[in-house]
């Protein structure tokens, strides 16, 4: 699409310019690569991460088995955020989702803070994730090769794989979540094993009763729970990420909304029910931060190849974070181009209809991981990790915000209403951004989370001046204009 065919569509009534679902994906230029097996897997796959398999041992050492609480309210959270994102979706799927609904209903410099923050999100998620899949290749070789040389090889890889289709990116997404989702329910059922029929070393022990036998059920009290909600969300992130392949699914009337509706259950399986087996079968005070919870399960379960079990693990999520970054990306970066808010070199497409340019710009970028690996390998996890957070949380902020919106222009007949509405809407959408912004005040109370917040000032200052300056030198350009 041409920046003349932008303009050409912003001057194009509410109805029109909704369109229909394969309209949107023409006018993007994509293919529709992704099948309804792979959007599942994808969506799954976003919602379990190495925060789940790695941060959940800090967790449970702050607050015990409440920790399982914790988890079932920002479950539910997310459940409100992804009904509302799914309501937009239908209403108008399009590749780049969160940039282009905050475009439409709070503002084009709300869109452009949000496309620029999103990529940002993966950019430095990419650089976090490589460095960690380079630190966990370490159980098997010691230190023996360069942890800097992995986290090129396996950057260079991944996007080699996001250029060559969107199908092959969302075939290895599949497998990558595949392994995720095996290790979990192998977990499960290996610890209801234990539970009832009662073998290994850990069998002695292994009760229920641990949930609330050690201190009771909030053993470090109601505000050790709160405390840990920071963590509890941030392992939710990418969860959202179904939404990015909106202009890219195959028949997304259908498969969009049965990924989404999926939510529910996926967390009460791989969080809740993992987390209430694990502390069933170790007690919670055995476990400790950096260590990861799976791994501590194995040992006191006297199963000594657990260890590399996790590791295979972790590093199939660390990877899979990573493609996830690279295919993100570059679909933020080309819709920034298309609406006339980025480089129009953004907007140049493959053969194979996958962003050029878009990819290969942060797959550069991503890069800086492999020199931050270089230059201090022990210390490079710790100085990217927390730039990640409060930009990822902040697509959350703007798909609530949108659908309000959405809502409240539908309910007054401006716009056709959504075949795929959020249930209690617009309160449950009320209720999440509360949520969200109490879990950013804590954030700001936990010394260990609050540098992640000293860094949105500036950010925010960076694209405040980038709009303005963007503005001055093409004050017609309708990217500019707010949409009626």
């Amino acid at each position: 699409m041409t920046s003349a065919q932008v303009d050409k569509q912003d001057d194009r009534s509410g109805n029109e310019a909704v369109g229909t679902a394969h309209g949107a994906a023409e006018g993007e230029g994509y293919q529709r690569g992704l099948g309804a097996r792979q959007i599942q897997m994808i969506a799954i796959g976003g919602a379990i991460g190495t925060g789940l398999f790695l941060g959940a041992g800090k967790a449970i050492s702050k607050a015990g088995p409440s920790l399982i609480l914790a988890y079932a309210i920002a479950g539910l959270v997310i459940f409100f955020i992804m009904r509302a994102l799914g309501e937009l979706l239908m209403y108008r799927p399009v590749s780049g989702s969160f940039s282009e609904y905050a475009r439409e209903f709070v503002g084009p410099f709300w869109g452009f803070v949000t496309g620029w923050t999103y990529w940002l999100f993966w950019v430095v998620t990419g650089i976090t994730e490589v460095t960690a899949a380079a630190q966990y290749m370490a159980f098997w070789t010691h230190n023996d090769v360069p942890q800097w040389l992995y986290a090129l090889v396996f950057t260079l890889i991944l996007y080699a794989v996001n250029l060559i289709s969107v199908k092959l990116f969302g075939e290895l997404e599949f497998w990558f979540s595949m392994v995720k989702v095996t290790a979990i329910v192998g977990m499960i059922l290996i610890c209801a094993g234990i539970l009832t029929v009662g073998f290994s070393d850990a069998a002695d022990t292994a009760t229920v009763a641990n949930l609330w036998n050690d201190g009771g059920f909030f053993p470090k009290g109601i505000g050790g729970t709160l405390m840990t909600l920071q963590i509890v969300m941030f392992a939710f992130l990418a969860v959202e990420l179904v939404g990015v392949t909106a202009g890219e699914s195959k028949d997304p009337e259908k498969t969009l909304p049965k990924a989404i509706n999926t939510v529910p259950w996926r967390i009460a399986v791989f969080y809740i029910g993992a987390l209430i087996m694990i502390l069933s079968v170790v007690p919670w005070h055995e476990f400790q931060p950096g260590v990861s919870p799976f791994v501590a399960a194995f040992e006191k379960m006297g199963l000594g190849v657990g260890a590399a079990i996790v590791n295979f693990v972790v590093l199939t999520a660390a990877l899979s974070s990573c493609n996830s970054g690279m295919y993100s990306t570059g679909r933020m970066l080309r819709d920034l181009a298309l609406n006339g808010q980025g480089p129009k070199v953004f907007t140049r497409l493959t053969k194979s209809g996958t962003p050029l340019i878009g990819t290969t710009v942060s797959a550069a970028l991503m890069l800086v991981g492999v020199w931050i690996n270089y230059k201090a390998p022990g210390k490079a996890f710790d100085y990217v990790v927390s730039f990640a957070t409060i930009s990822g949380m902040w697509a959350w902020i703007m798909i609530l915000v949108c659908q309000i919106r959405y809502r409240a222009k539908a309910d007054r007949g401006e716009l056709p209403q959504s075949t795929f509405r959020a249930p209690g809407a617009p309160f449950t959408s009320w209720f999440a951004l509360l949520f969200i912004f109490m879990v950013i005040v804590m954030m700001g109370v936990d010394k260990d989370s609050r540098v992640s917040l000293y860094c949105a000032p500036l950010w925010g200052l960076i694209l405040g001046v980038s709009y303005l300056v963007l503005k001055a030198r093409n004050p017609d350009n309708k990217a500019f204009a707010k949409r009626s």
